[in-house]
C-alpha cells in the first residue's frame, strides 16, 4: 500500500512517475495513486491530460507510434506511454486565529478594493483588479489572502514573469511570517502542497482543483497572452475564486468586463495619491541607443538634482553593451541585465541598494518590480516591440515613492508613433480619472 500520509504533501498535484518519486512517493506504491494516461488518442489526434492541448496525429506522433504533447514540453515531455498520477485535493484545517504580520495600513480606496476582493473570494467568482502601476495591488491582496488561509484554503499567487514572483516572495513572507510558503519557477520541480504557493503560471499545469484562491498578477504579460494553455492551467488549478491583476488590461479582459463575464474592481490612483509621471518625448538618432550627449546630460541631471536612480530600457539584448559603454565613456557606471543573465537576481538586488545607480535592461523589468526614487528612460520607444501596454508599464516604474512621486520619464525615439501616442493618452486618462475620485 502507498504511504497515504505522504499524499497530503502532494495534494491537488498531477505528476509524472519521475516527479512523484522525486517528491518522496515509493515507486512500488504508485499503483495505489489515481492515474490517467498522460496523452490520449481520439479519432484524429492526441489530447494532453496535463495542459488539455489537442493536436492532430500527423504532427504529434513519434516514429514509434506514440503520441506526445508539444504544448507543455517545457515541464518535460509527455507521451501516450506515460501516466499522470493525480493526488486528491484537500484543504488545511481552518485557522481562525491566523493573522497577518504586515503592520501597514490601507488607504480608504485600497480598503474598498480589498473588501471587494474578499467578497469575490466568498462568492467563488472571477474578478479583475484594474489598478494603476504603484497603486499597492500587493497590499490590497493581503486581506483576501488572510481570509482564504483562515478558512483552510490553499492560495496560489502566480505570474507569467519570474521576476514578479521573485519580487513578491519576500513581501508575502514578511506579511505572513507564520504561513508555510514555497516558490516555484523554471527548473525548481514539484514542491509540497503548502498553504501559500508563489509560482510562474506554467507551474499551475502540475495542479488540479488545488487552490481555494488563485491570483494571477500581471495577467496581460507575455507569455500568458500568447499561450492559451496558461489560462487553462489557471482554470484547472482553481477550486474557487480567481483574481486577475494588472494596470494595463488587454482587449480580451476588457471585452469580458463589458459582457459582464468578469467582475472588476478599479483603482485609478497610486497609494500616495499623486498622479502618474507623464513621459516626455524626445527625438534622437537611432532611438537614442548611442546615448548622445543630450541624453547623458538628462541622466546626470536627475541623478544630481533629484538623487534618483535611473532605469534605461532597450528593446534588444545586443543594445545593452552599447548603452553601458556610452555611459562609461562619460564616467557614469551602469550595470546591464536581461532574461538569460545568470546574475539577474543579484544585479536587480544590487540596483535596489543603489549599486550602481543606473541599470540598463530589457523589458524583463517592465512590470512587477518596485525601485524607490527611480527615473525611467525608454530608448528606441518607437520600436514595434514596445506596444502601448509595455510603454505604460515601463513608465510606471517611476514615481512609486511617496517622497518622489514625480520622477522623470522619457520616451526617446526617432519617430512619434501610434503606440507612443496611445501610451501618453492612457496615462493622461488614468490621471484624469484619478483626479475625479
Amino acid at each position: 500500500m502507498v504511504e497515504t500520509d505522504l499524499w497530503p504533501a502532494l495534494a491537488g498535484q498531477q505528476l509524472t512517475e519521475r516527479e512523484a518519486i522525486n517528491a518522496g512517493i515509493p515507486a512500488n506504491s504508485l499503483a495505489q495513486v489515481p492515474a490517467v494516461s498522460a496523452v490520449e488518442a481520439d479519432k484524429h489526434g492526441w489530447q494532453c491530460a496535463r495542459c488539455q492541448a489537442w493536436s492532430p496525429a500527423k504532427v504529434s506522433t513519434l516514429p514509434a507510434g506514440w503520441g506526445y504533447c508539444a504544448e507543455c514540453i517545457v515541464l518535460g515531455r509527455l507521451t501516450s506511454q506515460d501516466k499522470l498520477y493525480r493526488f486528491p485535493p484537500d484543504s488545511k484545517p481552518e485557522q481562525p486565529n491566523l493573522t497577518m504580520t504586515w503592520s501597514g495600513q490601507l488607504t480608504p480606496e485600497q480598503d474598498r478594493v480589498a473588501r471587494e476582493l474578499i467578497g469575490a473570494f466568498k462568492a467563488g467568482e472571477r474578478r479583475l483588479l484594474w489598478a494603476v502601476t504603484g497603486a499597492g495591488k500587493t497590499e490590497m491582496l493581503f486581506p483576501v489572502i488572510e481570509h482564504a488561509l483562515r478558512t483552510g484554503g490553499r492560495v496560489a499567487i502566480v505570474s507569467p514573469r519570474v521576476d514578479v514572483i521573485l519580487e513578491l516572495a519576500p513581501r508575502l513572507q514578511q506579511a505572513f511570517a507564520d504561513v508555510e510558503q514555497v516558490v516555484r519557477y523554471g527548473g525548481t520541480g514539484p514542491a509540497a502542497s503548502v498553504p501559500l504557493v508563489l509560482a510562474t503560471t506554467h507551474q499551475l499545469l502540475r495542479y488540479r482543483a488545488a487552490f481555494a484562491l488563485v491570483v494571477v498578477d500581471e495577467v496581460d504579460a507575455f507569455p500568458y497572452t500568447t499561450e492559451p494553455m496558461l489560462a487553462r492551467a489557471v482554470d484547472q488549478a482553481a477550486a474557487g475564486a480567481v483574481l486577475y491583476l494588472t494596470a494595463t488590461p488587454g482587449a480580451d479582459l476588457l471585452r469580458q468586463v463589458r459582457r459582464h463575464q468578469l467582475a472588476v474592481s478599479y483603482l485609478p490612483r497610486r497609494f500616495h495619491g499623486a498622479p502618474l509621471p507623464e513621459p516626455r518625448v524626445t527625438l534622437a538618432p537611432d532611438g537614442g541607443v548611442g546615448m548622445p550627449g543630450r541624453l547623458v546630460r538628462l541622466v546626470r541631471e536627475v541623478m544630481s538634482k533629484d538623487g534618483s536612480q535611473v532605469m534605461i530600457f532597450v528593446p534588444a539584448i545586443r543594445q545593452l553593451q552599447r548603452v553601458q559603454t556610452a555611459l562609461a565613456n562619460r564616467d557614469i557606471p551602469a550595470e546591464t541585465v536581461y532574461a538569460g543573465d545568470p546574475r539577474r537576481a543579484e544585479k536587480v538586488q544590487a540596483f535596489r541598494k543603489g549599486q550602481p545607480r543606473v541599470l540598463v535592461t530589457t523589458t524583463i523589468l517592465e512590470r512587477g518590480v518596485t525601485i524607490y526614487n527611480c527615473a525611467v528612460m525608454v530608448l528606441h520607444a518607437d520600436t514595434a516591440l514596445f506596444g502601448v501596454s509595455a510603454l505604460v508599464q515601463m513608465a510606471g516604474r517611476a514615481g512609486r515613492d511617496r517622497d518622489h512621486p514625480d520622477n522623470s520619464v522619457w520616451y526617446v525615439c526617432t519617430h512619434y508613433t501610434v503606440n507612443i501616442r496611445g501610451a501618453l493618452r492612457q496615462i493622461k486618462h488614468l490621471n484624469a480619472r484619478g483626479a475625479d475620485k
